[in-house]
């Protein structure tokens, strides 16, 4: 359990994934299974948890690699902005992600995972923290989609290699249809952004946002934040 697991945003968040209306199963599992952590930080539009966060991304990189259990995911919840639009959103969680693999990469020096790409406009592509690949989801309390829809802004980070075991075990597809299923319970719809990894790029999927094909990611890269600032 992380420091923060008795947080009251952090019991909220727990109580959030056992509503029986929550249509994710596989953060439902995490929770049962004592893979879920949780990390409060301060706000989403600034750099100051940022050294807090990487860790942690870093010890499930490394743990995963040590023991590849499955349902495992870091929740950061910040506990502002909490006033965002859906394109305010997407625009803090580019930043934090940006400068987080930045840190990765120039301060840290972890490899990337070369078994996915650093080109968000790739359908291959996912983030690397730790040498491993990651991807995100993003929630806040202006999301449209009602399961992206948390009283403050988080974002939770789940290890791509977990879904890969779940092919190789056949049991991807049906997990995906589960949620699929529940979530359009929930929402009346079913989400228009979700695609398999490699179908399209997933960072697509991240903010929740419905983008359309003109829409231009503005992720520079590992180190390309760092770069453009120079």
């Amino acid at each position: 359990m992380t420091p923060d697991a008795e947080h009251p945003l952090a019991v909220a968040f727990r109580d959030f994934v056992r509503d029986p209306a929550f249509p994710c199963v596989g953060a439902k599992a995490a929770l049962q299974r004592g893979g879920m952590r949780i990390l409060v930080a301060r706000d989403l539009a600034s750099a100051w948890d940022d050294l807090r966060i990487l860790p942690e991304l870093i010890a499930l990189a490394g743990g995963w690699k040590v023991d590849p259990a499955l349902f495992q995911t870091l929740v950061v919840i910040f506990e502002g902005p909490d006033d965002l639009d859906e394109a305010s959103f997407e625009t803090h969680l580019w930043e934090r992600v940006q400068s987080l693999t930045d840190k990765d990469d120039l301060w840290m020096w972890n490899p990337r995972d070369t078994r996915v790409s650093d080109d968000p406009g790739d359908p291959h592509f996912s983030l690397s923290f730790g040498g491993e690949a990651f991807f995100v989801v993003g929630l806040h309390p202006g999301a449209s989609r009602p399961a992206r829809r948390f009283a403050r802004p988080a974002l939770v980070f789940n290890l791509h290699d977990q879904f890969e075991q779940l092919r190789s075990q056949n049991r991807y597809e049906p997990l995906r249809s589960a949620i699929l299923a529940r979530d359009e319970a929930l929402s009346g719809s079913i989400n228009p952004m979700l695609a398999r990894h490699g179908d399209n790029s997933e960072a697509r999927q991240y903010s929740g946002r419905a983008v359309g094909n003109d829409w231009q990611c503005p992720y520079a890269g590992r180190g390309g934040g760092a770069r453009d600032a120079a």
